[in-house]
């Protein structure tokens, strides 16, 4: 009898526990309304959990419809990279943080709850970063030299631990945005005021897939091709298969001096895209550009 009733307290403690838990994690995602500025990546971050805004203030996700922010952690993410268990992210901390600025390399595999340092903590902050959405490896711009590397293009296949110093020959011009491939991370591609530009052997060469004209603006890997963005008189989203090298133009929305600057893709259902714009418009396809719904007006959540 006595076994009995301490089996029966054990099985109610554990489920009052789980039930204090998940109204925990309920509460960490709280209903949004009001202007979103300052973004600095986008992604569907972890399997169905949402497409994540990443900003001057914390993140901001969309999900089902209905906008969404966390209710702590408004730190300042900057090279942010959704993969599938969660995100990595550099930038600087929220004013009450205690983490140092910049918080270097960072990921959370718990939607932004704790930030787990990896590298460069109190050191570099990294606009330019790319992380594979499957494989975790890290390319990146280190604008500055650290206590580790000198300024310049590395790759990392080991959650930062060791750097490879990259030479990223035909490279040129002022580097807007960075995508790796989620798996195969020799496919890397490099959005730059001088085009788009993709590299098939891990960074140490690349070669320009767009006109003189075009300034990139976005780039963005799903497993068989690269979605880029370029400007020139107008902007352009194309799809292009990294195997083959066919592309194919993809419809916009209508876009008046504007263009996207960021672009994600739903693992788990190719027809759903988004983009996010330079006048801080957002845009979500549910049916593979034949339309477009508008999520973001000037910053402005819908």
């Amino acid at each position: 009898m006595m076994k009995k009733t301490i089996i029966i307290v054990i099985i109610i403690t554990v489920v009052l526990i789980a039930g204090c838990s998940s109204n925990q994690e309920e509460g960490f995602e709280v209903d949004f309304e009001g202007s979103i500025d300052h973004v600095h990546g986008i992604g569907y971050a972890g399997k169905d959990k949402g497409l994540y805004f990443a900003t001057h203030t914390g993140l901001k996700i969309f999900h089902n419809g209905k906008w969404y922010e966390t209710a702590k952690n408004f730190n300042d993410y900057m090279g942010f990279n959704a993969v599938d268990e969660g995100f990595y992210t550099s930038g600087h901390p929220e004013e009450d943080s205690d983490l140092p600025n910049p918080i270097g390399i960072q990921r959370s595999f718990d939607g932004g709850r704790t930030l787990e340092h990896l590298k460069f903590e109190g050191e570099t902050d990294f606009h330019a970063m790319a992380v594979g959405y499957k494989s975790h490896d890290i390319f990146l711009m280190n604008p500055a030299k650290n206590s580790e590397l000198e300024q310049g293009f590395y790759r990392s296949s080991d959650e930062g631990e060791t750097w490879e110093n990259v030479s990223a020959n035909g490279f040129s011009g002022e580097i807007l945005s960075l995508a790796i491939h989620p798996s195969n991370s020799s496919f890397i591609a490099a959005a730059s005021s001088n085009g788009i530009y993709l590299s098939i052997d891990g960074g140490d060469s690349f070669q320009i897939l767009t006109d003189g004209n075009d300034v990139g603006t976005a780039v963005f890997f799903n497993n068989e091709n690269l979605y880029y963005a370029s400007y020139s008189t107008s902007p352009k989203l194309i799809k292009y298969n990294v195997e083959m090298g066919e592309e194919e133009t993809i419809n916009l929305p209508e876009l008046t001096e504007d263009g996207p600057v960021y672009i994600a893709q739903n693992p788990n259902d190719e027809n759903q895209l988004s983009i996010y714009t330079t006048k801080g418009n957002a845009y979500l396809t549910e049916d593979g550009s034949e339309s477009w719904v508008q999520i973001l007006d000037n910053g402005q959540a819908k």
